[in-house]
């Protein structure tokens, strides 16, 4: 444990810079098998890795730095072999290539573009474009970059194959920058002090690979999909396996993702340094946030400040204490209780090295967005979250409102609108739900009483007004924390609960239409983002209209 030194993920840029002028770039980048060491002292792997080619794939992928306002084309290509390393269960509704090969398809989470380059379930491919799935339509993807500079990750999405793509290592991150806007933030910079943390969970077996299992908890009905959350006994923090990283005494921005299937992690530093929130998901928060631990759900991104100059110790664990699954589940033990060591100079070292501890700076004030009226929502919309058992008391399958993934569309906003989603969950897990191409403001999480009165009729029904959810909804509120009442992209939905969010159709500060036809075909989706639980059917298709 920690003895593997934290790496630098390569970066690509989404643009160019010619004749002082900033212009639109296209990448290539591909998906290639290939092996990957995680441990020192672990044999290496097999992957699937991104990367611009085989050679230099790395897991997670290289880091895309884009500039708001600058498209970014990306042409994905998948080299991937005819089979799959990893448990593929072909019971759940998956893509089912006819000629054989491994589906593959890239969503941008977090990204405000056409539906076209969003990365559908349905819009697989297999290596060389040999088949293509129902909602295929391009090779290319056209990443405007319009929206808000902050932080977004891209990983595979296939229809039922997200759970055992990621595993296999198809993750990687993206930023967008606007200089101009964050430069006066004074908030650390350059590649050395604002470092891309992507955070997962792995098991291995002794020669070094990935281990999954690969019998189901009802293998007479999924043989494979099991659990049903995937968990790994080792944290793997930028493709290693709990690094350290050495830090000087000063402030470093990290932006954390957590790239896991199904792990919640509860985050702290073991020698009780705070950490400053500056952003939640995709955007700035309006004004810092410090605390000394937080919850971040699977799909998260926590943009936060460290200032190790107040360290009182020369060395500092980054902690994880969240039960799994969360929030019920086993407590956690020794090995993926720890997530990464910093090491600190030493204060000698600090008086020393003469470093100016007055460059960087937390402001008081970040970047404040419109935030639309709750009175102005052109709908109110119920969302119920199911879980279903077999006779024996395991999980079969789970669906939002009542419906499987290719049911007709039941949620169809009109771009440059809000709408009110009071999201019901009837099951005993967080689910962490993902709204593609709309924002959401967290406005409450209010506890349902005579739960099992109401899920019963709720089972029966599928009617949240029949089933009178305002006499259920009477229990304690609760508001979202502090560093997560900005403008979000996934939120986690507590078991019991109703939370009510206000989702945004439309760029922030604006209740325009996109700049691109966001009612074009194949449209976009929202899940659940524990990967297990989207796979079995916790996914809907969501429509926009113009």
């Amino acid at each position: 444990m920690f003895v593997d030194e934290l790496p630098h993920m390569p970066k690509l840029k989404g643009y160019l810079f010619e004749e002082g002028k900033l212009k639109p770039a296209e990448l290539r980048i591909g998906m290639f098998q290939k092996k990957w060491k995680f441990h020192r002292d672990l044999p290496p792997a097999t992957v699937f890795a991104y990367g611009a080619s085989k050679g230099t794939a790395t897991v997670p992928g290289p880091t895309i730095e884009s500039i708001q306002g600058i498209d970014t084309l990306v042409r994905w290509e998948n080299h991937l072999p005819a089979q799959h390393f990893l448990p593929w269960d072909r019971t759940l509704k998956t893509a089912h290539p006819k000629l054989g090969g491994i589906p593959s398809v890239v969503h941008l989470h977090g990204g405000i573009h056409e539906p076209e380059s969003d990365g559908h379930s349905l819009a697989w491919f297999t290596a060389g474009f040999k088949e293509t799935g129902p909602a295929w339509k391009k090779a290319r993807y056209h990443y405007n970059n319009i929206q808000h500079p902050g932080n977004l990750w891209y990983h595979d999405h296939a229809l039922g194959l997200t759970r055992v793509n990621l595993l296999a290592g198809l993750i990687g991150a993206y930023v967008i920058r606007n200089p101009k806007v964050e430069k006066p933030l004074g908030l650390p910079s350059g590649p050395e002090y604002d470092r891309n943390l992507i955070v997962f969970d792995r098991s291995f077996a002794t020669d070094g690979s990935i281990y999954m299992n690969s019998t189901g908890n009802n293998p007479s009905i999924h043989p494979q999909w099991q659990q049903p959350e995937y968990f790994g006994n080792a944290i793997i923090v930028n493709g290693k396996a709990w690094p350290y990283m050495k830090v000087k005494r000063r402030k470093y921005r990290f932006r954390i993702v957590n790239a896991s299937n199904a792990r919640f992690y509860r985050f702290a530093l073991s020698n009780g340094l705070s950490m400053t929130f500056v952003g939640s998901d995709s955007a700035y928060l309006p004004a810092p946030v410090t605390v000394k631990k937080f919850l971040l759900g699977p799909s998260e991104i926590a943009d936060i400040v460290v200032d190790f100059n107040y360290s009182a110790t020369e060395e500092a664990s980054l902690t994880n204490d969240a039960p799994y699954p969360y929030p019920s589940g086993d407590p956690v033990d020794n090995l993926n209780g720890k997530v990464m060591k910093f090491l600190i100079e030493t204060t000698m070292g600090a008086v020393s090295s003469g470093e100016n501890r007055s460059s960087t700076r937390i402001p008081e004030k970040l970047i404040e967005y419109r935030r639309p009226r709750k009175k102005n929502a052109a709908q109110t919309r119920y969302v119920a979250m199911y879980e279903y058992e077999s006779a024996s008391g395991e999980p079969t399958h789970l669906f939002i409102n009542g419906l499987p993934f290719d049911a007709q569309v039941t949620e169809t906003p009109r771009q440059g609108t809000s709408e009110i989603w009071h999201v019901i969950n009837l099951t005993e897990d967080n689910h962490p739900l993902h709204i593609h191409l709309g924002l959401f403001i967290v406005l409450e999480q209010t506890e349902l009483l005579k739960m099992e009165e109401f899920k019963s009729c709720m089972q029966k029904n599928n009617d949240a007004l029949k089933c009178e959810i305002q006499k259920h909804a009477k229990g304690k509120v609760m508001a979202a924390p502090a560093q997560e009442r900005g403008w979000k992209n996934v939120f986690k939905m507590k078991p019991g609960h109703m939370t009510t969010i206000l989702v945004q159709f439309s760029l922030l500060n604006s209740q325009h239409r996109y700049p691109f036809n966001a009612s074009a075909e194949p449209g976009y989706v929202y899940h659940c983002h524990i990967l297990d639980h989207e796979d079995n059917e916790m996914m809907r298709p969501l429509k926009i209209r113009s």
